[in-house]
């Protein structure tokens, strides 16, 4: 196996960016090198994991109806179009999106059933009608500046996610730029859904909070079988290599309070609140994790699994990815993970699913960032380390 280190994939993704401007080359050593890597996957028997596409800093993902698009969002200034024009689930052209669009943080993108893809920047929201035609429009449905006040800008906890709901309105995760909000900052905070989830008309009106108490949520989606939204949540740093857990929450029903800053992750308290009393007003709506993750794997994006390629055991299941962390002496994380759900819609089980980004030196090859279910139902996992999209479909024994 050919080991990859840090500077040789910076190189080598520099190599792939100057090619062409705005077009990502998917050919040549560096797409041979991310093959090797993903030799070193382990997943369950009958399953298998192939380089899908060379995307520079891949990170939030949303996939078109019927013509094998992928949008994919960044935490730089690009959000990039994957197109498969011949179907044979191997990118064909990796373009930068709507070049024209100055793009701040473009993290989060998704994609409604009637062809309107939305891209959610660090403090704006754009949506692009009839995406799927020639020449995108972009309308801002939420302006330069009123996401969030702009004197709460920050370059922490900046990557929005964002999902269309059963009920046709827009959800945007907030995350809140500290490592624990301090007390003055709270109750703007909670005005505005910074640390916590917001829902919006598709025109950008009706701004609504429905969840606080959220720390940084990365990842969200809604269940399609009782409409349930589920999100993950990246916890306190600083604590300890095995504390405070991540966590995968759901929430049964809105205006509930998810425990930051008063809790670290799960149970366990903040040093800055573990002395003060929880408000009555946020103890009396506290609702606790779903999943409680290993301590710094920095969950990210996830899904539930509709399709009809996977076994049956995976449907309705959570895939979720754990980017890895910066903040544990021992490195973990750079895996996918699945949760499986009871007959009442609870977590029953989480277990790693596909793993072995990180090599036996504690080094990240990769580090998945998303996870989004493709056209003819295996899986899109993307990786803004090694600049990729990774394709797991399932073989059969």
């Amino acid at each position: 196996m050919k080991k990859i280190g840090l500077f040789m994939i910076a190189m080598a993704l520099s190599l792939v960016l100057s090619a062409t401007p705005g077009i990502a080359a998917q050919d040549g050593k560096y797409a041979d090198s991310l093959r090797d890597v993903l030799k070193k996957i382990k997943m369950p028997d009958g399953f298998k994991i192939e380089l899908f596409a060379v995307v520079p800093d891949a990170r939030h993902m949303a996939v078109s109806r019927n013509k094998a698009k992928v949008w994919v969002g960044t935490r730089r200034t690009t959000v990039w179009l994957v197109t498969d024009r011949d179907r044979d689930n191997v990118a064909d052209t990796v373009e930068k999106f709507s070049p024209s669009v100055n793009f701040d943080i473009p993290n989060g993108v998704c994609f409604a059933p009637d062809g309107v893809l939305y891209v959610v920047e660090r403090n704006r929201v754009v949506s692009f009608p009839a995406v799927e035609g020639s020449g995108p429009v972009a309308i801002a449905i939420v302006k330069q500046g009123d996401l969030i006040p702009v004197d709460t800008e920050s370059s922490s906890h900046t990557a929005r996610v964002c999902v269309l709901g059963p009920d046709n309105k827009l959800y945007i995760s907030l995350g809140q730029p500290h490592n624990v909000t301090p007390p003055g900052k709270v109750a703007l905070y909670k005005k505005w859904g910074i640390g916590g989830i917001i829902r919006i008309d598709r025109d950008g009106k009706n701004r609504e909070v429905i969840a606080t108490g959220i720390r940084n949520s990365v990842g969200h989606a809604f269940n399609p079988k009782d409409g349930k939204l589920w999100f993950t949540d990246n916890q306190v740093d600083g604590m300890g290599d095995e504390i405070p857990p991540g966590e995968l929450n759901k929430m049964p029903k809105e205006g509930m309070w998810y425990g930051h800053p008063y809790y670290g992750g799960g149970g366990t308290r903040t040093n800055e609140y573990k002395d003060k009393t929880i408000p009555k007003g946020d103890a009396d709506r506290y609702v606790k994790p779903q999943v409680e993750m290993i301590a710094h794997a920095a969950d990210l994006g996830m899904m539930f699994y509709t399709g009809k390629m996977f076994p049956n055991k995976y449907r309705n299941a959570i895939f979720s990815a754990q980017h890895g962390s910066w903040d544990a002496v021992k490195p973990r994380g750079a895996r996918v993970m699945v949760t499986y759900l009871d007959s009442k819609g609870d977590a029953k089980k989480t277990e790693p699913f596909a793993e072995g980004w990180m090599n036996e030196n504690g080094v990240y090859l990769g580090r998945p960032v998303d996870v989004q279910q493709y056209v003819d139902g295996s899986i899109l996992v993307s990786d803004d380390k090694a600049g990729a999209i990774y394709r797991i479909s399932y073989q059969g024994k």
